[in-house]
């Protein structure tokens, strides 16, 4: 069928049957099972661990605690390696830690012949501690009493100032400061923005297992950069890489949170110890809360001038970020949220941006879908939609105004925006809700309803769809061709549900005229076998990857035109492919199918002929970047009493450059939109203020949507063609998510006049903010 077509997903059946087989279904039945050891402070140092109770647990096999791991520190980001010294990830976590830095830190590890007996060991194991106090936000961290890495003294991990005015962009260095005046344009006061952690939520756990294969270590796990994730725990154990393989079968959910390597080194370390048995360890669903990644929270300072006309003239933000107890990502996720802040939007004159993230004695965070932006977005939203009432313009006007254009030339990144179809979007969005006439109306109604109020908000965004130049882009594919003339696809690009293995099928397709279900994406990343990715992250895999497959198809099609034209006596230039065929170029009479040529080329046996099996392998090397925009309009209801928002109606509108899958691309926006009411109205990670103990580490008291929550959902799409994808495509995967809270808060605004600006917007936060404005009598 080729691309622009809505394909099924190809791995629709296996996982709906119950075929698929994740981490979890490929243990071993003689594998032990471990269980982690949690540091119950936050902050502090474990003096002595006392095993000798644990180890007459019936079934343990062996222990292992921060006295006994390698002293090797390494990082778990899962980017590719850089080169330059300056930029590679910051090495500052142990396999086990003697000082643990957040509620829930690893301190030890049991194995035994199943979970309950590691588990019951794991309780008995007594620990003595030194108690330091805990820092739970960079206000108390930066400066404070102690280092959490000796190695960033102050507790700020990283830094990115600047300041802008017309295409010039000049570096600077800032200091941390929560003051509501920005330093590099203090005569603009700022408004004040906070966004909490959340956590991805997705299906599957955490999970992995580990056993010696003579003197090589397997690892299966469901991290969604496996070749990364080799190196990574290379690194821990000391290992060449050579010695190190890393499988990832089918994987359920990711969204970036398994991007870092997490438990990999602790099993691969119990097997060691074990002499090579397997050894399985799954995150239960409360660890995979506390022991794997968050999203940032942030605070995000927001300043705006704004000419007679309704031009944005200066602006400045500063964004102080959460990173918690490891650098996991570092500055990366806040710099990308801080840049973001000056490519949405234009302005004539100085434009300033401040941005820190500081180690806090919290679980740490780092990448989740977005990478930043969305909490970026919600400020940047919320402040423009503010100003815009300052002004008395109404909201999608003073976005008009303003907005990225055609030519737009990135400050950071320095490439042009040719493809821009924000403007699109905008006035799509603003038809589709009939927006003028429905704001009319509910203003009216509000009017004489005190108690239940109607809104209608939006908001926009742009987003980068890789992270060229800042760092590599490639991705490499494998298209191995079989006498019948069905095909094997090898990409290292992990699916992580979104479809990605769907969307290379219909590339290779379109390109070798195979059908879709003659085409075999292999599901499984095997770092010895698979031709090597960066992984699953950004939204790079159809931008990128689907390059790979495109120039391996591309160099499959040329080899099977070179053997036709030997096997039937023509020259190359003169054939095509058309219908699994191969077909004359001129009158495109029918001459041969593929799998004669593919069979003739492998089993040919007249003593002249060079047999070959026909394979193509190509590694892309991405060297562009592209924009992709949209706006998204939510229509609610907000009951004033009870601080309940009750969601009517979505509209998200998105340029993502050409669809390949219209099926899947509305799928992606769904997703998105269901994540984001999550974010605009429940889901916050709680802790102790006094402990930094997570309170909230399950699905009981973290309150994700159910489908009860979700509402009318409406997609439209603006089709451009961007260039520099394989096929026109860009960014899609992570969009969808980015506009929604911000829409919802705006109305929120338009139809209580109250400016929140704190998520979630839940009934509590409402509720302070409706006392505060005077909408409800606290002596009710």
């Amino acid at each position: 069928m080729g691309i622009g077509k809505a394909v099924k997903k190809i791995d629709g059946r296996q996982k709906v049957t119950g075929t698929a087989k994740f981490v979890e279904d490929l243990i071993p039945p003689d594998a032990l099972y471990a269980k982690v050891l949690h540091s119950t402070v936050a902050s502090g140092a474990v003096k002595s661990i006392d095993c000798a109770e644990a180890l007459r647990v019936p079934g343990v096999r062996g222990i292992i605690t921060c006295f006994d791991a390698p002293a090797t520190a390494y990082a778990t980001a899962g980017h590719p390696l850089s080169l330059d010294p300056g930029h590679g990830d910051i090495k500052d976590r142990l396999i086990l830690s003697r000082y643990p830095r957040f509620y829930g830190d690893e301190i030890g590890a049991v194995a035994a012949v199943d979970p309950l007996a590691a588990l019951k060991a794991v309780e008995r194991i007594k620990v003595e501690y030194e108690t330091y106090t805990p820092m739970l936000t960079p206000a108390e961290a930066v400066g404070g009493a102690r280092a959490i890495n000796p190695a960033y003294p102050t507790n700020e991990l990283g830094r990115l100032d600047f300041s802008i005015e017309g295409s010039d962009t000049r570096w600077g260095e800032a200091r941390f400061s929560a003051d509501p005046r920005i330093e590099g344009l203090p005569d603009l006061p700022a408004s004040r923005f906070y966004v909490p952690a959340v956590h991805a939520a997705h299906i599957e756990t955490n999970a992995c297992f580990a056993y010696m294969d003579g003197s090589k270590m397997v690892i299966v796990t469901c991290n969604q950069v496996p070749f990364t994730a080799r190196r990574n725990i290379a690194q821990a154990l000391q290992m060449p890489l050579g010695l190190i393989r890393v499988i990832k079968p089918y994987l359920g959910g990711g969204f970036g949170n398994k991007q870092d390597t997490l438990y990999e080194p602790i099993a691969a370390l119990l097997s060691q110890k074990l002499g090579g048995k397997c050894v399985a360890l799954i995150m239960t669903r409360e660890e995979t809360f506390v022991c794997s990644r968050t999203r940032h929270a942030m605070d995000i300072y927001a300043a705006m001038e704004v000419d007679r006309d309704g031009r944005m003239r200066k602006r400045a933000v500063r964004v102080n970020a959460n990173g918690g107890a490891y650098a996991a990502h570092g500055h990366a996720v806040t710099a990308y949220a801080v840049t973001n802040y000056f490519q949405t939007y234009t302005a004539t004159g100085e434009q300033v941006g401040e941005s820190s993230t500081a180690y806090t004695n919290l679980p740490s965070a780092a990448a989740l879908r977005g990478y930043g932006i969305p909490q970026l977005a919600f400020a940047l939203e919320s402040h423009v939609d503010d100003t815009a009432a300052a002004l008395g313009m109404d909201p999608v006007a003073f976005r008009g105004l303003n907005i990225m254009r055609d030519g737009f030339l990135d400050p950071f990144d320095h490439f042009v925006a040719e493809n821009c179809g924000l403007a699109a979007c905008l006035d799509k969005g603003a038809q589709a809700v009939d927006w003028e006439r429905r704001r009319a109306a509910y203003a009216k109604f509000n009017a004489t309803s005190p108690k239940l109020k109607k809104g209608l908000g939006m908001a926009v965004f742009s987003y980068k769809t890789g992270v060229y130049p800042l760092q590599i882009e490639n991705a490499a594919c494998r298209v191995i061709l079989n006498e019948d003339g069905t095909a094997q696809i090898q990409v290292g690009a992990t699916d992580l549900g979104q479809g990605s293995d769907t969307i290379f099928a219909q590339i290779a397709s379109e390109i070798l005229t195979i059908p879709e279900d003659r085409l075999f994406v292999m599901p499984v990343q095997d770092t010895d076998i698979t031709p090597y990715d960066a992984g699953s992250y950004a939204s790079r895999q159809t931008y990128v990857s689907g390059g790979a497959v495109k120039k391996a198809a591309l160099l499959m099609k040329a080899k099977l035109l070179e053997r036709a034209a030997a096997m039937l006596g023509r020259q190359a230039g003169e054939l095509t492919l058309v219908g699994e065929g191969i077909a004359s170029l001129e009158g495109g009479d029918p001459l041969a199918s593929i799998a004669e040529v593919a069979a003739y080329t492998q089993y040919c046996n007249d003593h002249v002929t060079q047999t070959e099996h026909l394979t193509a392998e190509a590694t892309y090397t991405c060297m562009g970047n592209a924009f992709a925009f949209g706006a998204c309009f939510a229509a609610v209801e907000v009951d004033v009493p009870l601080g309940k928002v009750r969601i009517k109606r979505i509209v998200n509108v998105h340029d993502s450059g050409t669809l390949l899958n219209p099926q899947l691309a509305q799928g992606q926006v769904h997703g998105g939109i269901a994540m984001g009411v999550g974010y605009a109205l429940s889901e916050q990670l709680l802790y102790d203020k006094k402990t930094g103990r997570m309170l909230n580490n399950n699905f009981l008291d973290y309150k994700i949507p159910t489908c009860m929550d979700i509402p009318p959902m409406e997609v439209h799409f603006v089709e451009s063609y961007e260039p520099t994808g394989p096929f026109g495509n860009k960014a899609l995967g992570e969009p969808p998510l980015i506009p929604l809270a911000p829409a919802i808060r705006n109305a929120v605004l338009h139809a209580t006049g109250v400016a929140v600006n704190a998520l979630p917007l839940s009934p509590q936060n409402l509720i302070e903010a409706f006392i505060e404005a005077g909408l409800i009598d606290e002596a009710d």
